[in-house]
């Protein structure tokens, strides 16, 4: 009996060194595949983060949309240039009206000038001719005089004044009436003549 109790022994003891074995074969292969396949889980992580991809740890990315505060700033921007541009716009339209009521006030004057211009030009050619005629009547009044006496009025003349009116006389009158004067008077005279004869162009 003691001889079929050994062996039946032995095989339990076989049995739990192998199971034994085992037990530390499979742990060491769990251990293993666990140290290998951390750091692959992480490579693997590192990849899907670099390729844009938000892991459930990682907070979203931003975005480039702009925020509320942004487009609020922006919004008041716009609205203070578009206020600028109305005031610039309303200051420009009353320099308008200020620069056309110059305008009109210029015209104005301008007209009120030209009618006075010609107003003058008429009563300057009137002048002209009712002095003309003066002269020309005054002119005969004198041709029509004794030579004695036309020439006591010429001695007390401006020798201009005596000229003027002795150039538009008939030359024999004219001769009449230096002939009376005095040597000096009919000298000054004949000199100032002479002078005017000068200035008239010959072409």
């Amino acid at each position: 009996m003691s001889l079929k109790g050994k062996p039946a022994k032995g095989r339990k003891l076989r049995g739990g060194t192998l199971f034994a074995i085992s037990v530390l074969l499979i742990g060491s292969a769990t251990l293993r595949i666990g140290l290998e396949a951390g750091p692959a889980v992480a490579r693997e992580a590192l990849n899907l983060t670099a390729d844009g991809e938000d892991t459930p740890e990682s907070p979203p990315k931003h975005s480039n949309a702009p925020t509320d505060a942004e487009l609020q700033a922006l919004i008041n921007a716009l609205n203070d240039r578009e206020r600028n541009l109305a005031e610039k716009e309303r200051f420009i339209e009353d320099r308008m009206k200020a620069l056309g009521i110059v305008q009109e006030t210029v015209e104005e004057r301008i007209a009120k000038l030209e009618a006075a211009e010609e107003k003058l030009s008429a009563t300057l050619a009137m002048a002209d001719v009712a002095s003309e005629d003066d002269l020309t009547q005054l002119t005969s009044v004198y041709e029509k005089m004794k030579p004695k006496q036309a020439a006591a009025l010429f001695e007390e003349m401006d020798p201009e004044f005596a000229a003027g009116f002795l150039s538009r006389m008939r030359p024999e009158v004219a001769a009449s009436i230096m002939a009376g004067l005095s040597p000096m008077a009919a000298y000054t005279i004949s000199v100032v003549l002479a002078g005017r004869n000068a200035s008239v162009p010959t072409e």
